[in-house]
Formats: C-alpha cells, sequence, structure tokens
C-alpha cells in the first residue's frame, strides 16, 4: 500500500508540473491578438450596418447599441496599448507604433461620435490600428534582443 501512495503522489507531483509547466510556456503574440482584434472590429463595423438595416425586412427592429462599440473600442485601446507597451518597452524603445495606434483610436472614437460619417472615420482607424500593431511587430524582430543594458529581460 505505501508503494502505491508513493507512485501516486509522485504521478501527481509529475502531472502537477507538466500542466503548469506547459501552460507557463504558452506566450501570447500581443501584437497578432492586436491586428485580429481591429479585423474583427473592422469587419463588425462593416457588416454590422448591412445586417441591422436588412433585419426590419424580417420584422426585427434593432437600435444601435452605443454601449457596445465603446466597449469594443475599449477592448481594442486595452489590448492594443499592452502590445506597443511591451514592444516599446522590452524591445524598441520608439514611440511611433503607440503614436499611430493612438490615432487611429482618435478615428475609431470620431467614427462613433460624428456617425454619418463612420465609414470614412472607419477605413483610416483600421489602417492605422494595423500599421501600428504591423510596425510594432517588425521593430521587435529588428531589436532582436540586440540592447545590452537599456532593456527589462
Amino acid at each position: 500500500m505505501l508503494s502505491y501512495n508513493l507512485w501516486l503522489n509522485s504521478f501527481a507531483t509529475k502531472l502537477h508540473l507538466l500542466i503548469f509547466a506547459s501552460a507557463m510556456a504558452i506566450k501570447v503574440n500581443w501584437d497578432a491578438l492586436g491586428i485580429t482584434t481591429s479585423l474583427a472590429c473592422a469587419i463588425h463595423c462593416a457588416v454590422l450596418p448591412l445586417l441591422l438595416t436588412s433585419l426590419p425586412v424580417f420584422g426585427i427592429d434593432i437600435i444601435d447599441n452605443v454601449s457596445f462599440e465603446y466597449l469594443m473600442i475599449l477592448l481594442a485601446c486595452g489590448i492594443g496599448c499592452y502590445a506597443l507597451y511591451h514592444g516599446y518597452y522590452k524591445h524598441h524603445h520608439q514611440l511611433m507604433p503607440l503614436l499611430i495606434f493612438l490615432l487611429g483610436i482618435l478615428f475609431l472614437i470620431g467614427k462613433q461620435s460624428w456617425h454619418h460619417l463612420q465609414f470614412w472615420f472607419l477605413v483610416p482607424a483600421v489602417t492605422f490600428i494595423i500599421a501600428a500593431h504591423f510596425l510594432n511587430y517588425r521593430l521587435c524582430r529588428k531589436a532582436n534582443h540586440c540592447h545590452k543594458n537599456d532593456c527589462d529581460h
């Protein structure tokens, strides 16, 4: 019985280490997540008006959900700022991706503020946000951990 308990304890410990070691090894590419979020936002903003305008044909009347729109902007801003801050702080130390990203966020807020011009604001907003993530990605790859004392790795 003692050897069974010892084996069970050893197995449980190994399983515990295996689960947590594999969970710790997962790395999130925040730029890819930011680009995906921006593209999802663009698809949402382009398709939702078409869907909403066709719903009355089927007898369904839905109004714009402003709270959801601002929640999506806040989500994109949070993920994007984290990804760009990570790239700035740990790799390339350049503010240009963050400035381009914030310009895109301003266009998204403008899209919500001047709703009748939303398509004129949407395209530049998504373009700036994706360009900022792409530039951040490129700068992180270019830095390639070549810094000596100025990175917190």
